[in-house]
């Protein structure tokens, strides 16, 4: 739809919307970028608290992605006043507050409509020197692709809204959902990362592919590779798919290989839209091994799914 618009040019926007990147990044002098994103969408979970935990982490996931610190944020919310008790949209302010807080920056008010659904996110400013911002346009061949946070999100959270997964899945589900990105960016900051994004409603394939796009480069991935959410398999082998995984995989078609005997259910998981997903890092591969090592002496998942190759066209490989 961009394509459709002007296209936004000026000395000191060094990230526009051209590239598909996390967010915008704007130059205020020699020293100090700004970086600002927005994001917000329906519940993905019933109890409005946590909501509001998982709605701030996935927007200020964003800022993470492009290497830069959250400084500020503004709400967005749009609630049915009259359908819903008050108290409901309050304990979602409360939940997004908290994370904003969590990140170490300040939540300074914000905006909200009347709507038929409730909606909710953030938009949010970060900083980060203008030499160290961090784009999904530099992957180089021979970069190690890296994730931190497993697949199976939005088939999960499909399950949940029909009673059909697990406690256990659903915890897990939600913990990973609310988990901020920022251990995940600061060893992807450490490590010289050529390129990053996160990994949200596109999948991983879809993210993937907007950088390999952007940095004129292809990718090879390795299934076996790939960290996978409990009971995921399971229930996209039942059927239990999200209507954006079909979106994300028929756009992509063209521009992906399948290594022969991929089941279906694993194709799925990789075209899956994820809420509030982890980073996927395309590290300088003598660098990769030291990398992984600090995401998991931090906490967090390190899982080396794949490289970055020469390739005359954006092409994604997928080997088993």
């Amino acid at each position: 739809m961009l394509c459709q618009l002007d296209r936004v040019e000026a000395p000191d926007l060094l990230v526009g919307s051209s590239t598909c990147d996390d967010a915008a990044v704007y130059r205020l002098n020699d020293d100090m970028a700004i970086v600002q994103t927005v994001d917000y969408f329906t519940p993905v979970v019933d109890d409005p608290y946590t909501f509001g935990l998982i709605a701030a982490a996935n927007a200020l996931s964003d800022i993470y992605a492009m290497g830069a610190r959250p400084l500020l944020a503004l709400n967005i919310i749009g609630f049915p006043t009259g359908v819903l008790p008050l108290e409901i949209m309050v304990a979602i302010l409360r939940g997004g507050a908290d994370k904003v807080r969590e990140a170490g920056a300040l939540l300074a008010g914000g905006h909200t409509i009347e709507d038929k659904e409730p909606k909710y996110g953030l938009t949010v400013t970060g900083l980060v020197h203008p030499d160290r911002v961090v784009t999904n346009a530099g992957a180089r061949p021979g970069d190690v692709l890296i994730l931190t946070k497993p697949l199976g999100i939005g088939i999960i959270t499909t399950a949940i809204k029909g009673d059909m997964a697990d406690n256990s899945t659903s915890r897990d589900a939600i913990k990973q959902m609310a988990t901020l990105n920022d251990r995940a960016a600061r060893v992807m900051v450490e490590s010289g990362a050529n390129a990053c994004t996160d990994v949200t409603g596109f999948g991983l394939l879809g993210h993937l592919y907007e950088m390999v796009a952007a940095s004129g480069v292809g990718a090879r991935i390795w299934l076996r590779e790939i960290p996978v959410l409990e009971q995921a398999r399971s229930l996209a082998s039942m059927g239990i798919i999200p209507a954006g995984a079909y979106c994300n995989m028929h756009y992509l078609n063209e521009r992906l290989k399948w290594e022969n005997g991929i089941e279906d259910a694993d194709k799925f998981i990789l075209a899956d839209p994820q809420t509030s997903g982890g980073l996927l890092m395309a590290v300088p591969g003598d660098r990769a091994e030291g990398a992984v090592k600090r995401l998991l002496a931090a906490g967090v998942t390190g899982a080396r799914i794949g490289e970055i190759i020469e390739s005359a066209e954006p092409l994604i490989l997928i080997k088993k």
